[in-house]
């Protein structure tokens, strides 16, 4: 079967399964969501520093059937990421043909773009600036996806969610790992009640960034998908291969995460149930998250909690101030509240 129409069958499947399950399980975090949106969306994107946003490009606009049929396209971006992350500031004119390409207008600023679209996909590789760029979309009152990290800082991403609260928007953010196969089928029930999880992923460093934010973060995804929330104390221990990161959750549970900097760069994970115990297999790709942007995109309904976000930005940032303190162990509700203190 070609590659394209297999992923075509895929996504429109997937997505149209998943509008149900989450309509059936879920209820809306904001009355505004209650709304749902026409066919025929036009997503704009913000941020042409990652490979993130050529991917999901490709992925719309790349076979003309397929977006057509979804209803979904990705019209404008604005390609401006971050301004001193060399990394990210050098893909921007390479990933800006690529997207032009696919027929994708470039705008120069936030505003031109909101006025070309009815969704927004924020990719912006830097957390920093996603605080800012955030508030002038939710102002529009435009649904909003946040690729990871949600901020730079467990601080800011609570002013984000206060933002779409006083707009009345729903937001999600996530990585693209929590929707792989295998951590969904725990979701699911696959080992019964989990007793405890042990994700990894690679771990790559930035030092704009608390550590686990910027590569980390997609294992503590992983690890959280399947725990769930209600962790309580975080402690960190590091050599130079790798991190090890221990979290005690409610029910004495136990759960970690291993940062790779050594060795095979690989994501997974085992799980253990009270039914049994799993894998949880390979990376996935993007297609699973995007099925879920664009279920969220069209019922308003956010698969992600703005609890766990938080919940996860939380865990990374004691995971930081375990490790200045040897390893300590350090209670997550000091980090809520350090989080407060500096937002007021």
């Amino acid at each position: 079967m070609n590659q394209d129409h297999s992923r075509r069958n895929f996504i429109r499947n997937a997505a149209i399964a998943g509008i149900g399950v989450t309509l059936a399980n879920q209820a809306p975090f904001y009355s505004y969501a209650k709304n749902k949106l026409s066919d025929n969306l036009r997503i704009g994107i913000i941020g042409l520093d990652t490979s993130h946003s050529v991917a999901f490009v490709q992925a719309l606009n790349k076979d003309k059937a397929n977006a057509e049929y979804m209803g979904y396209k990705v019209v404008a971006a604005y390609p401006q990421g971050s301004r001193d992350i060399q990394t990210s500031v050098e893909r921007i004119p390479g990933y800006t043909t690529e997207v032009k390409k696919l027929g994708v207008e470039i705008v120069g600023s936030i505003k031109d773009l909101l006025k070309k679209v009815d969704v927004v996909m924020l990719e912006t590789n830097d957390g920093r600036l996603h605080l800012e760029q955030a508030t002038e979309v939710l102002k529009s009152g435009k649904r909003l996806f946040i690729d990871k990290p949600i901020a730079a800082s467990l601080a800011d991403a609570i002013a984000i969610f206060e933002v779409a609260k006083k707009y009345n928007v729903p937001i999600f953010s996530s990585s693209s790992l929590r929707f792989t196969a295998g951590a969904q089928a725990v979701v699911a029930g696959s080992v019964g009640k989990v007793l405890g999880a042990d994700a990894y992923s690679p771990e790559k460093f930035e030092k704009t960034h608390p550590d686990l934010f910027w590569y980390g973060i997609h294992g503590v995804e992983t690890l959280f998908t399947v725990m769930g929330t209600g962790c309580k104390t975080v402690s960190r221990f590091t050599t130079p291969g790798a991190d090890v990161v221990v979290g005690i959750w409610e029910g004495e549970r136990i759960g970690t995460f291993r940062g790779l900097h050594d060795g095979k760069q690989q994501y997974g994970g085992t799980v253990f149930g009270d039914k049994g115990v799993t894998t949880l297999g390979a990376y996935g790709g993007y297609d699973p998250l995007l099925i879920k942007v664009l279920e969220f995109f069209k019922t308003g309904i956010p698969p992600v909690t703005e609890k766990e976000t938080l919940e996860i930005c939380a865990f990374m940032e004691a995971a930081d101030e375990s490790k200045k303190n040897n390893g300590a162990p350090i209670s997550m509700d000091d980090m809520y509240k350090r989080a407060k203190a500096i937002r007021k």
